[in-house]
């Protein structure tokens, strides 16, 4: 990650163990939709965010579990997970780490205000991009016509915990967590799929379920897109109101 880069994006990380948590718990071998498939899945996402919580954060000022994304890590992780039984509680796990430090879950607030475009060309050109204020107006101000951010809530403001530091506690010059999730999906050597969504720290549930709809459930794109959000991040399972999803 280029050190000039303004955020520490954890969304592609987090959605990468989502979708090898649900393959690894056989998400193939249930019904699509069906709620033993959402339990699956949010069980697998409430265990993705949880090492999100607590590992990731500016490489700059911190080093990262270089096994969060290692297939036996997230078979192991998946095996947690009881088709037909939600977890009662879940909790970071112990990925491999040369330099394994102590450390608490984070405490950031992640308000949502973002906006993400994916653009193909005639000449083939291709851009998924996100940007963020995060929160409604930003920090309020405007600088020649534009709103300035307030990335200072992606960082916990809580910098320990039981006397354990939080990784993404604000410290100056240190970069802000982020959701923000723009993906290219390949297949093979070619350009297949350009996707990305605004949402805050829904971001990675509403792209995680989007790529399972239709790769895994072979629904067409924007039928996946369209679908209700059913989504666990932390335990509460959130169900998006006026759709099917709640039915």
């Amino acid at each position: 990650m280029s050190s000039n880069f303004p955020y520490t994006l954890s969304g592609m990380l987090t959605i990468g163990q989502i979708l090898g948590m649900v393959e690894y718990a056989g998400i193939d071998e249930l019904e699509k939709e069906s709620a033993e498939a959402w339990q699956v899945i949010g069980d697998a996402t409430r265990l993705a965010f949880a090492d999100r919580n607590r590992y990731i954060a500016d490489i700059d000022f911190v080093e990262i579990p270089e096994g969060l994304l290692n297939k036996n890590y997230l078979t192991k992780r998946a095996k947690l997970i009881q088709q037909g039984i939600a977890l009662s509680t879940v909790s970071a796990g112990e990925p491999l780490w040369e330099n394994a430090v102590a450390q608490a879950d984070d405490q950031s607030l992640e308000l949502p205000s973002t906006t993400h475009l994916s653009i193909v060309d005639q000449d083939g050109n291709i851009v998924s991009m996100t940007s963020s204020i995060e929160n409604g107006f930003g920090s309020r101000l405007m600088s020649h016509g534009f709103l300035l951010n307030n990335q200072l809530t992606d960082f916990s403001f809580i910098s320990e915990k039981n006397g354990k530091p939080i990784a993404n506690r604000v410290e100056p010059g240190k970069r802000p967590r982020s959701s923000m999730s723009p993906i290219i999906v390949m297949k093979g050597d070619q350009p297949y799929l350009v996707i990305g969504s605004p949402g805050g720290a829904r971001i990675i549930n509403y792209v995680a379920n989007t790529l399972i709809r239709h790769i895994d459930w072979a629904m067409p794109l924007q039928t996946a897109i369209n679908s209700p959000n059913l989504q666990s991040r932390s335990g509460i399972y959130e169900l998006e109101a006026g759709t099917s999803g709640r039915n």
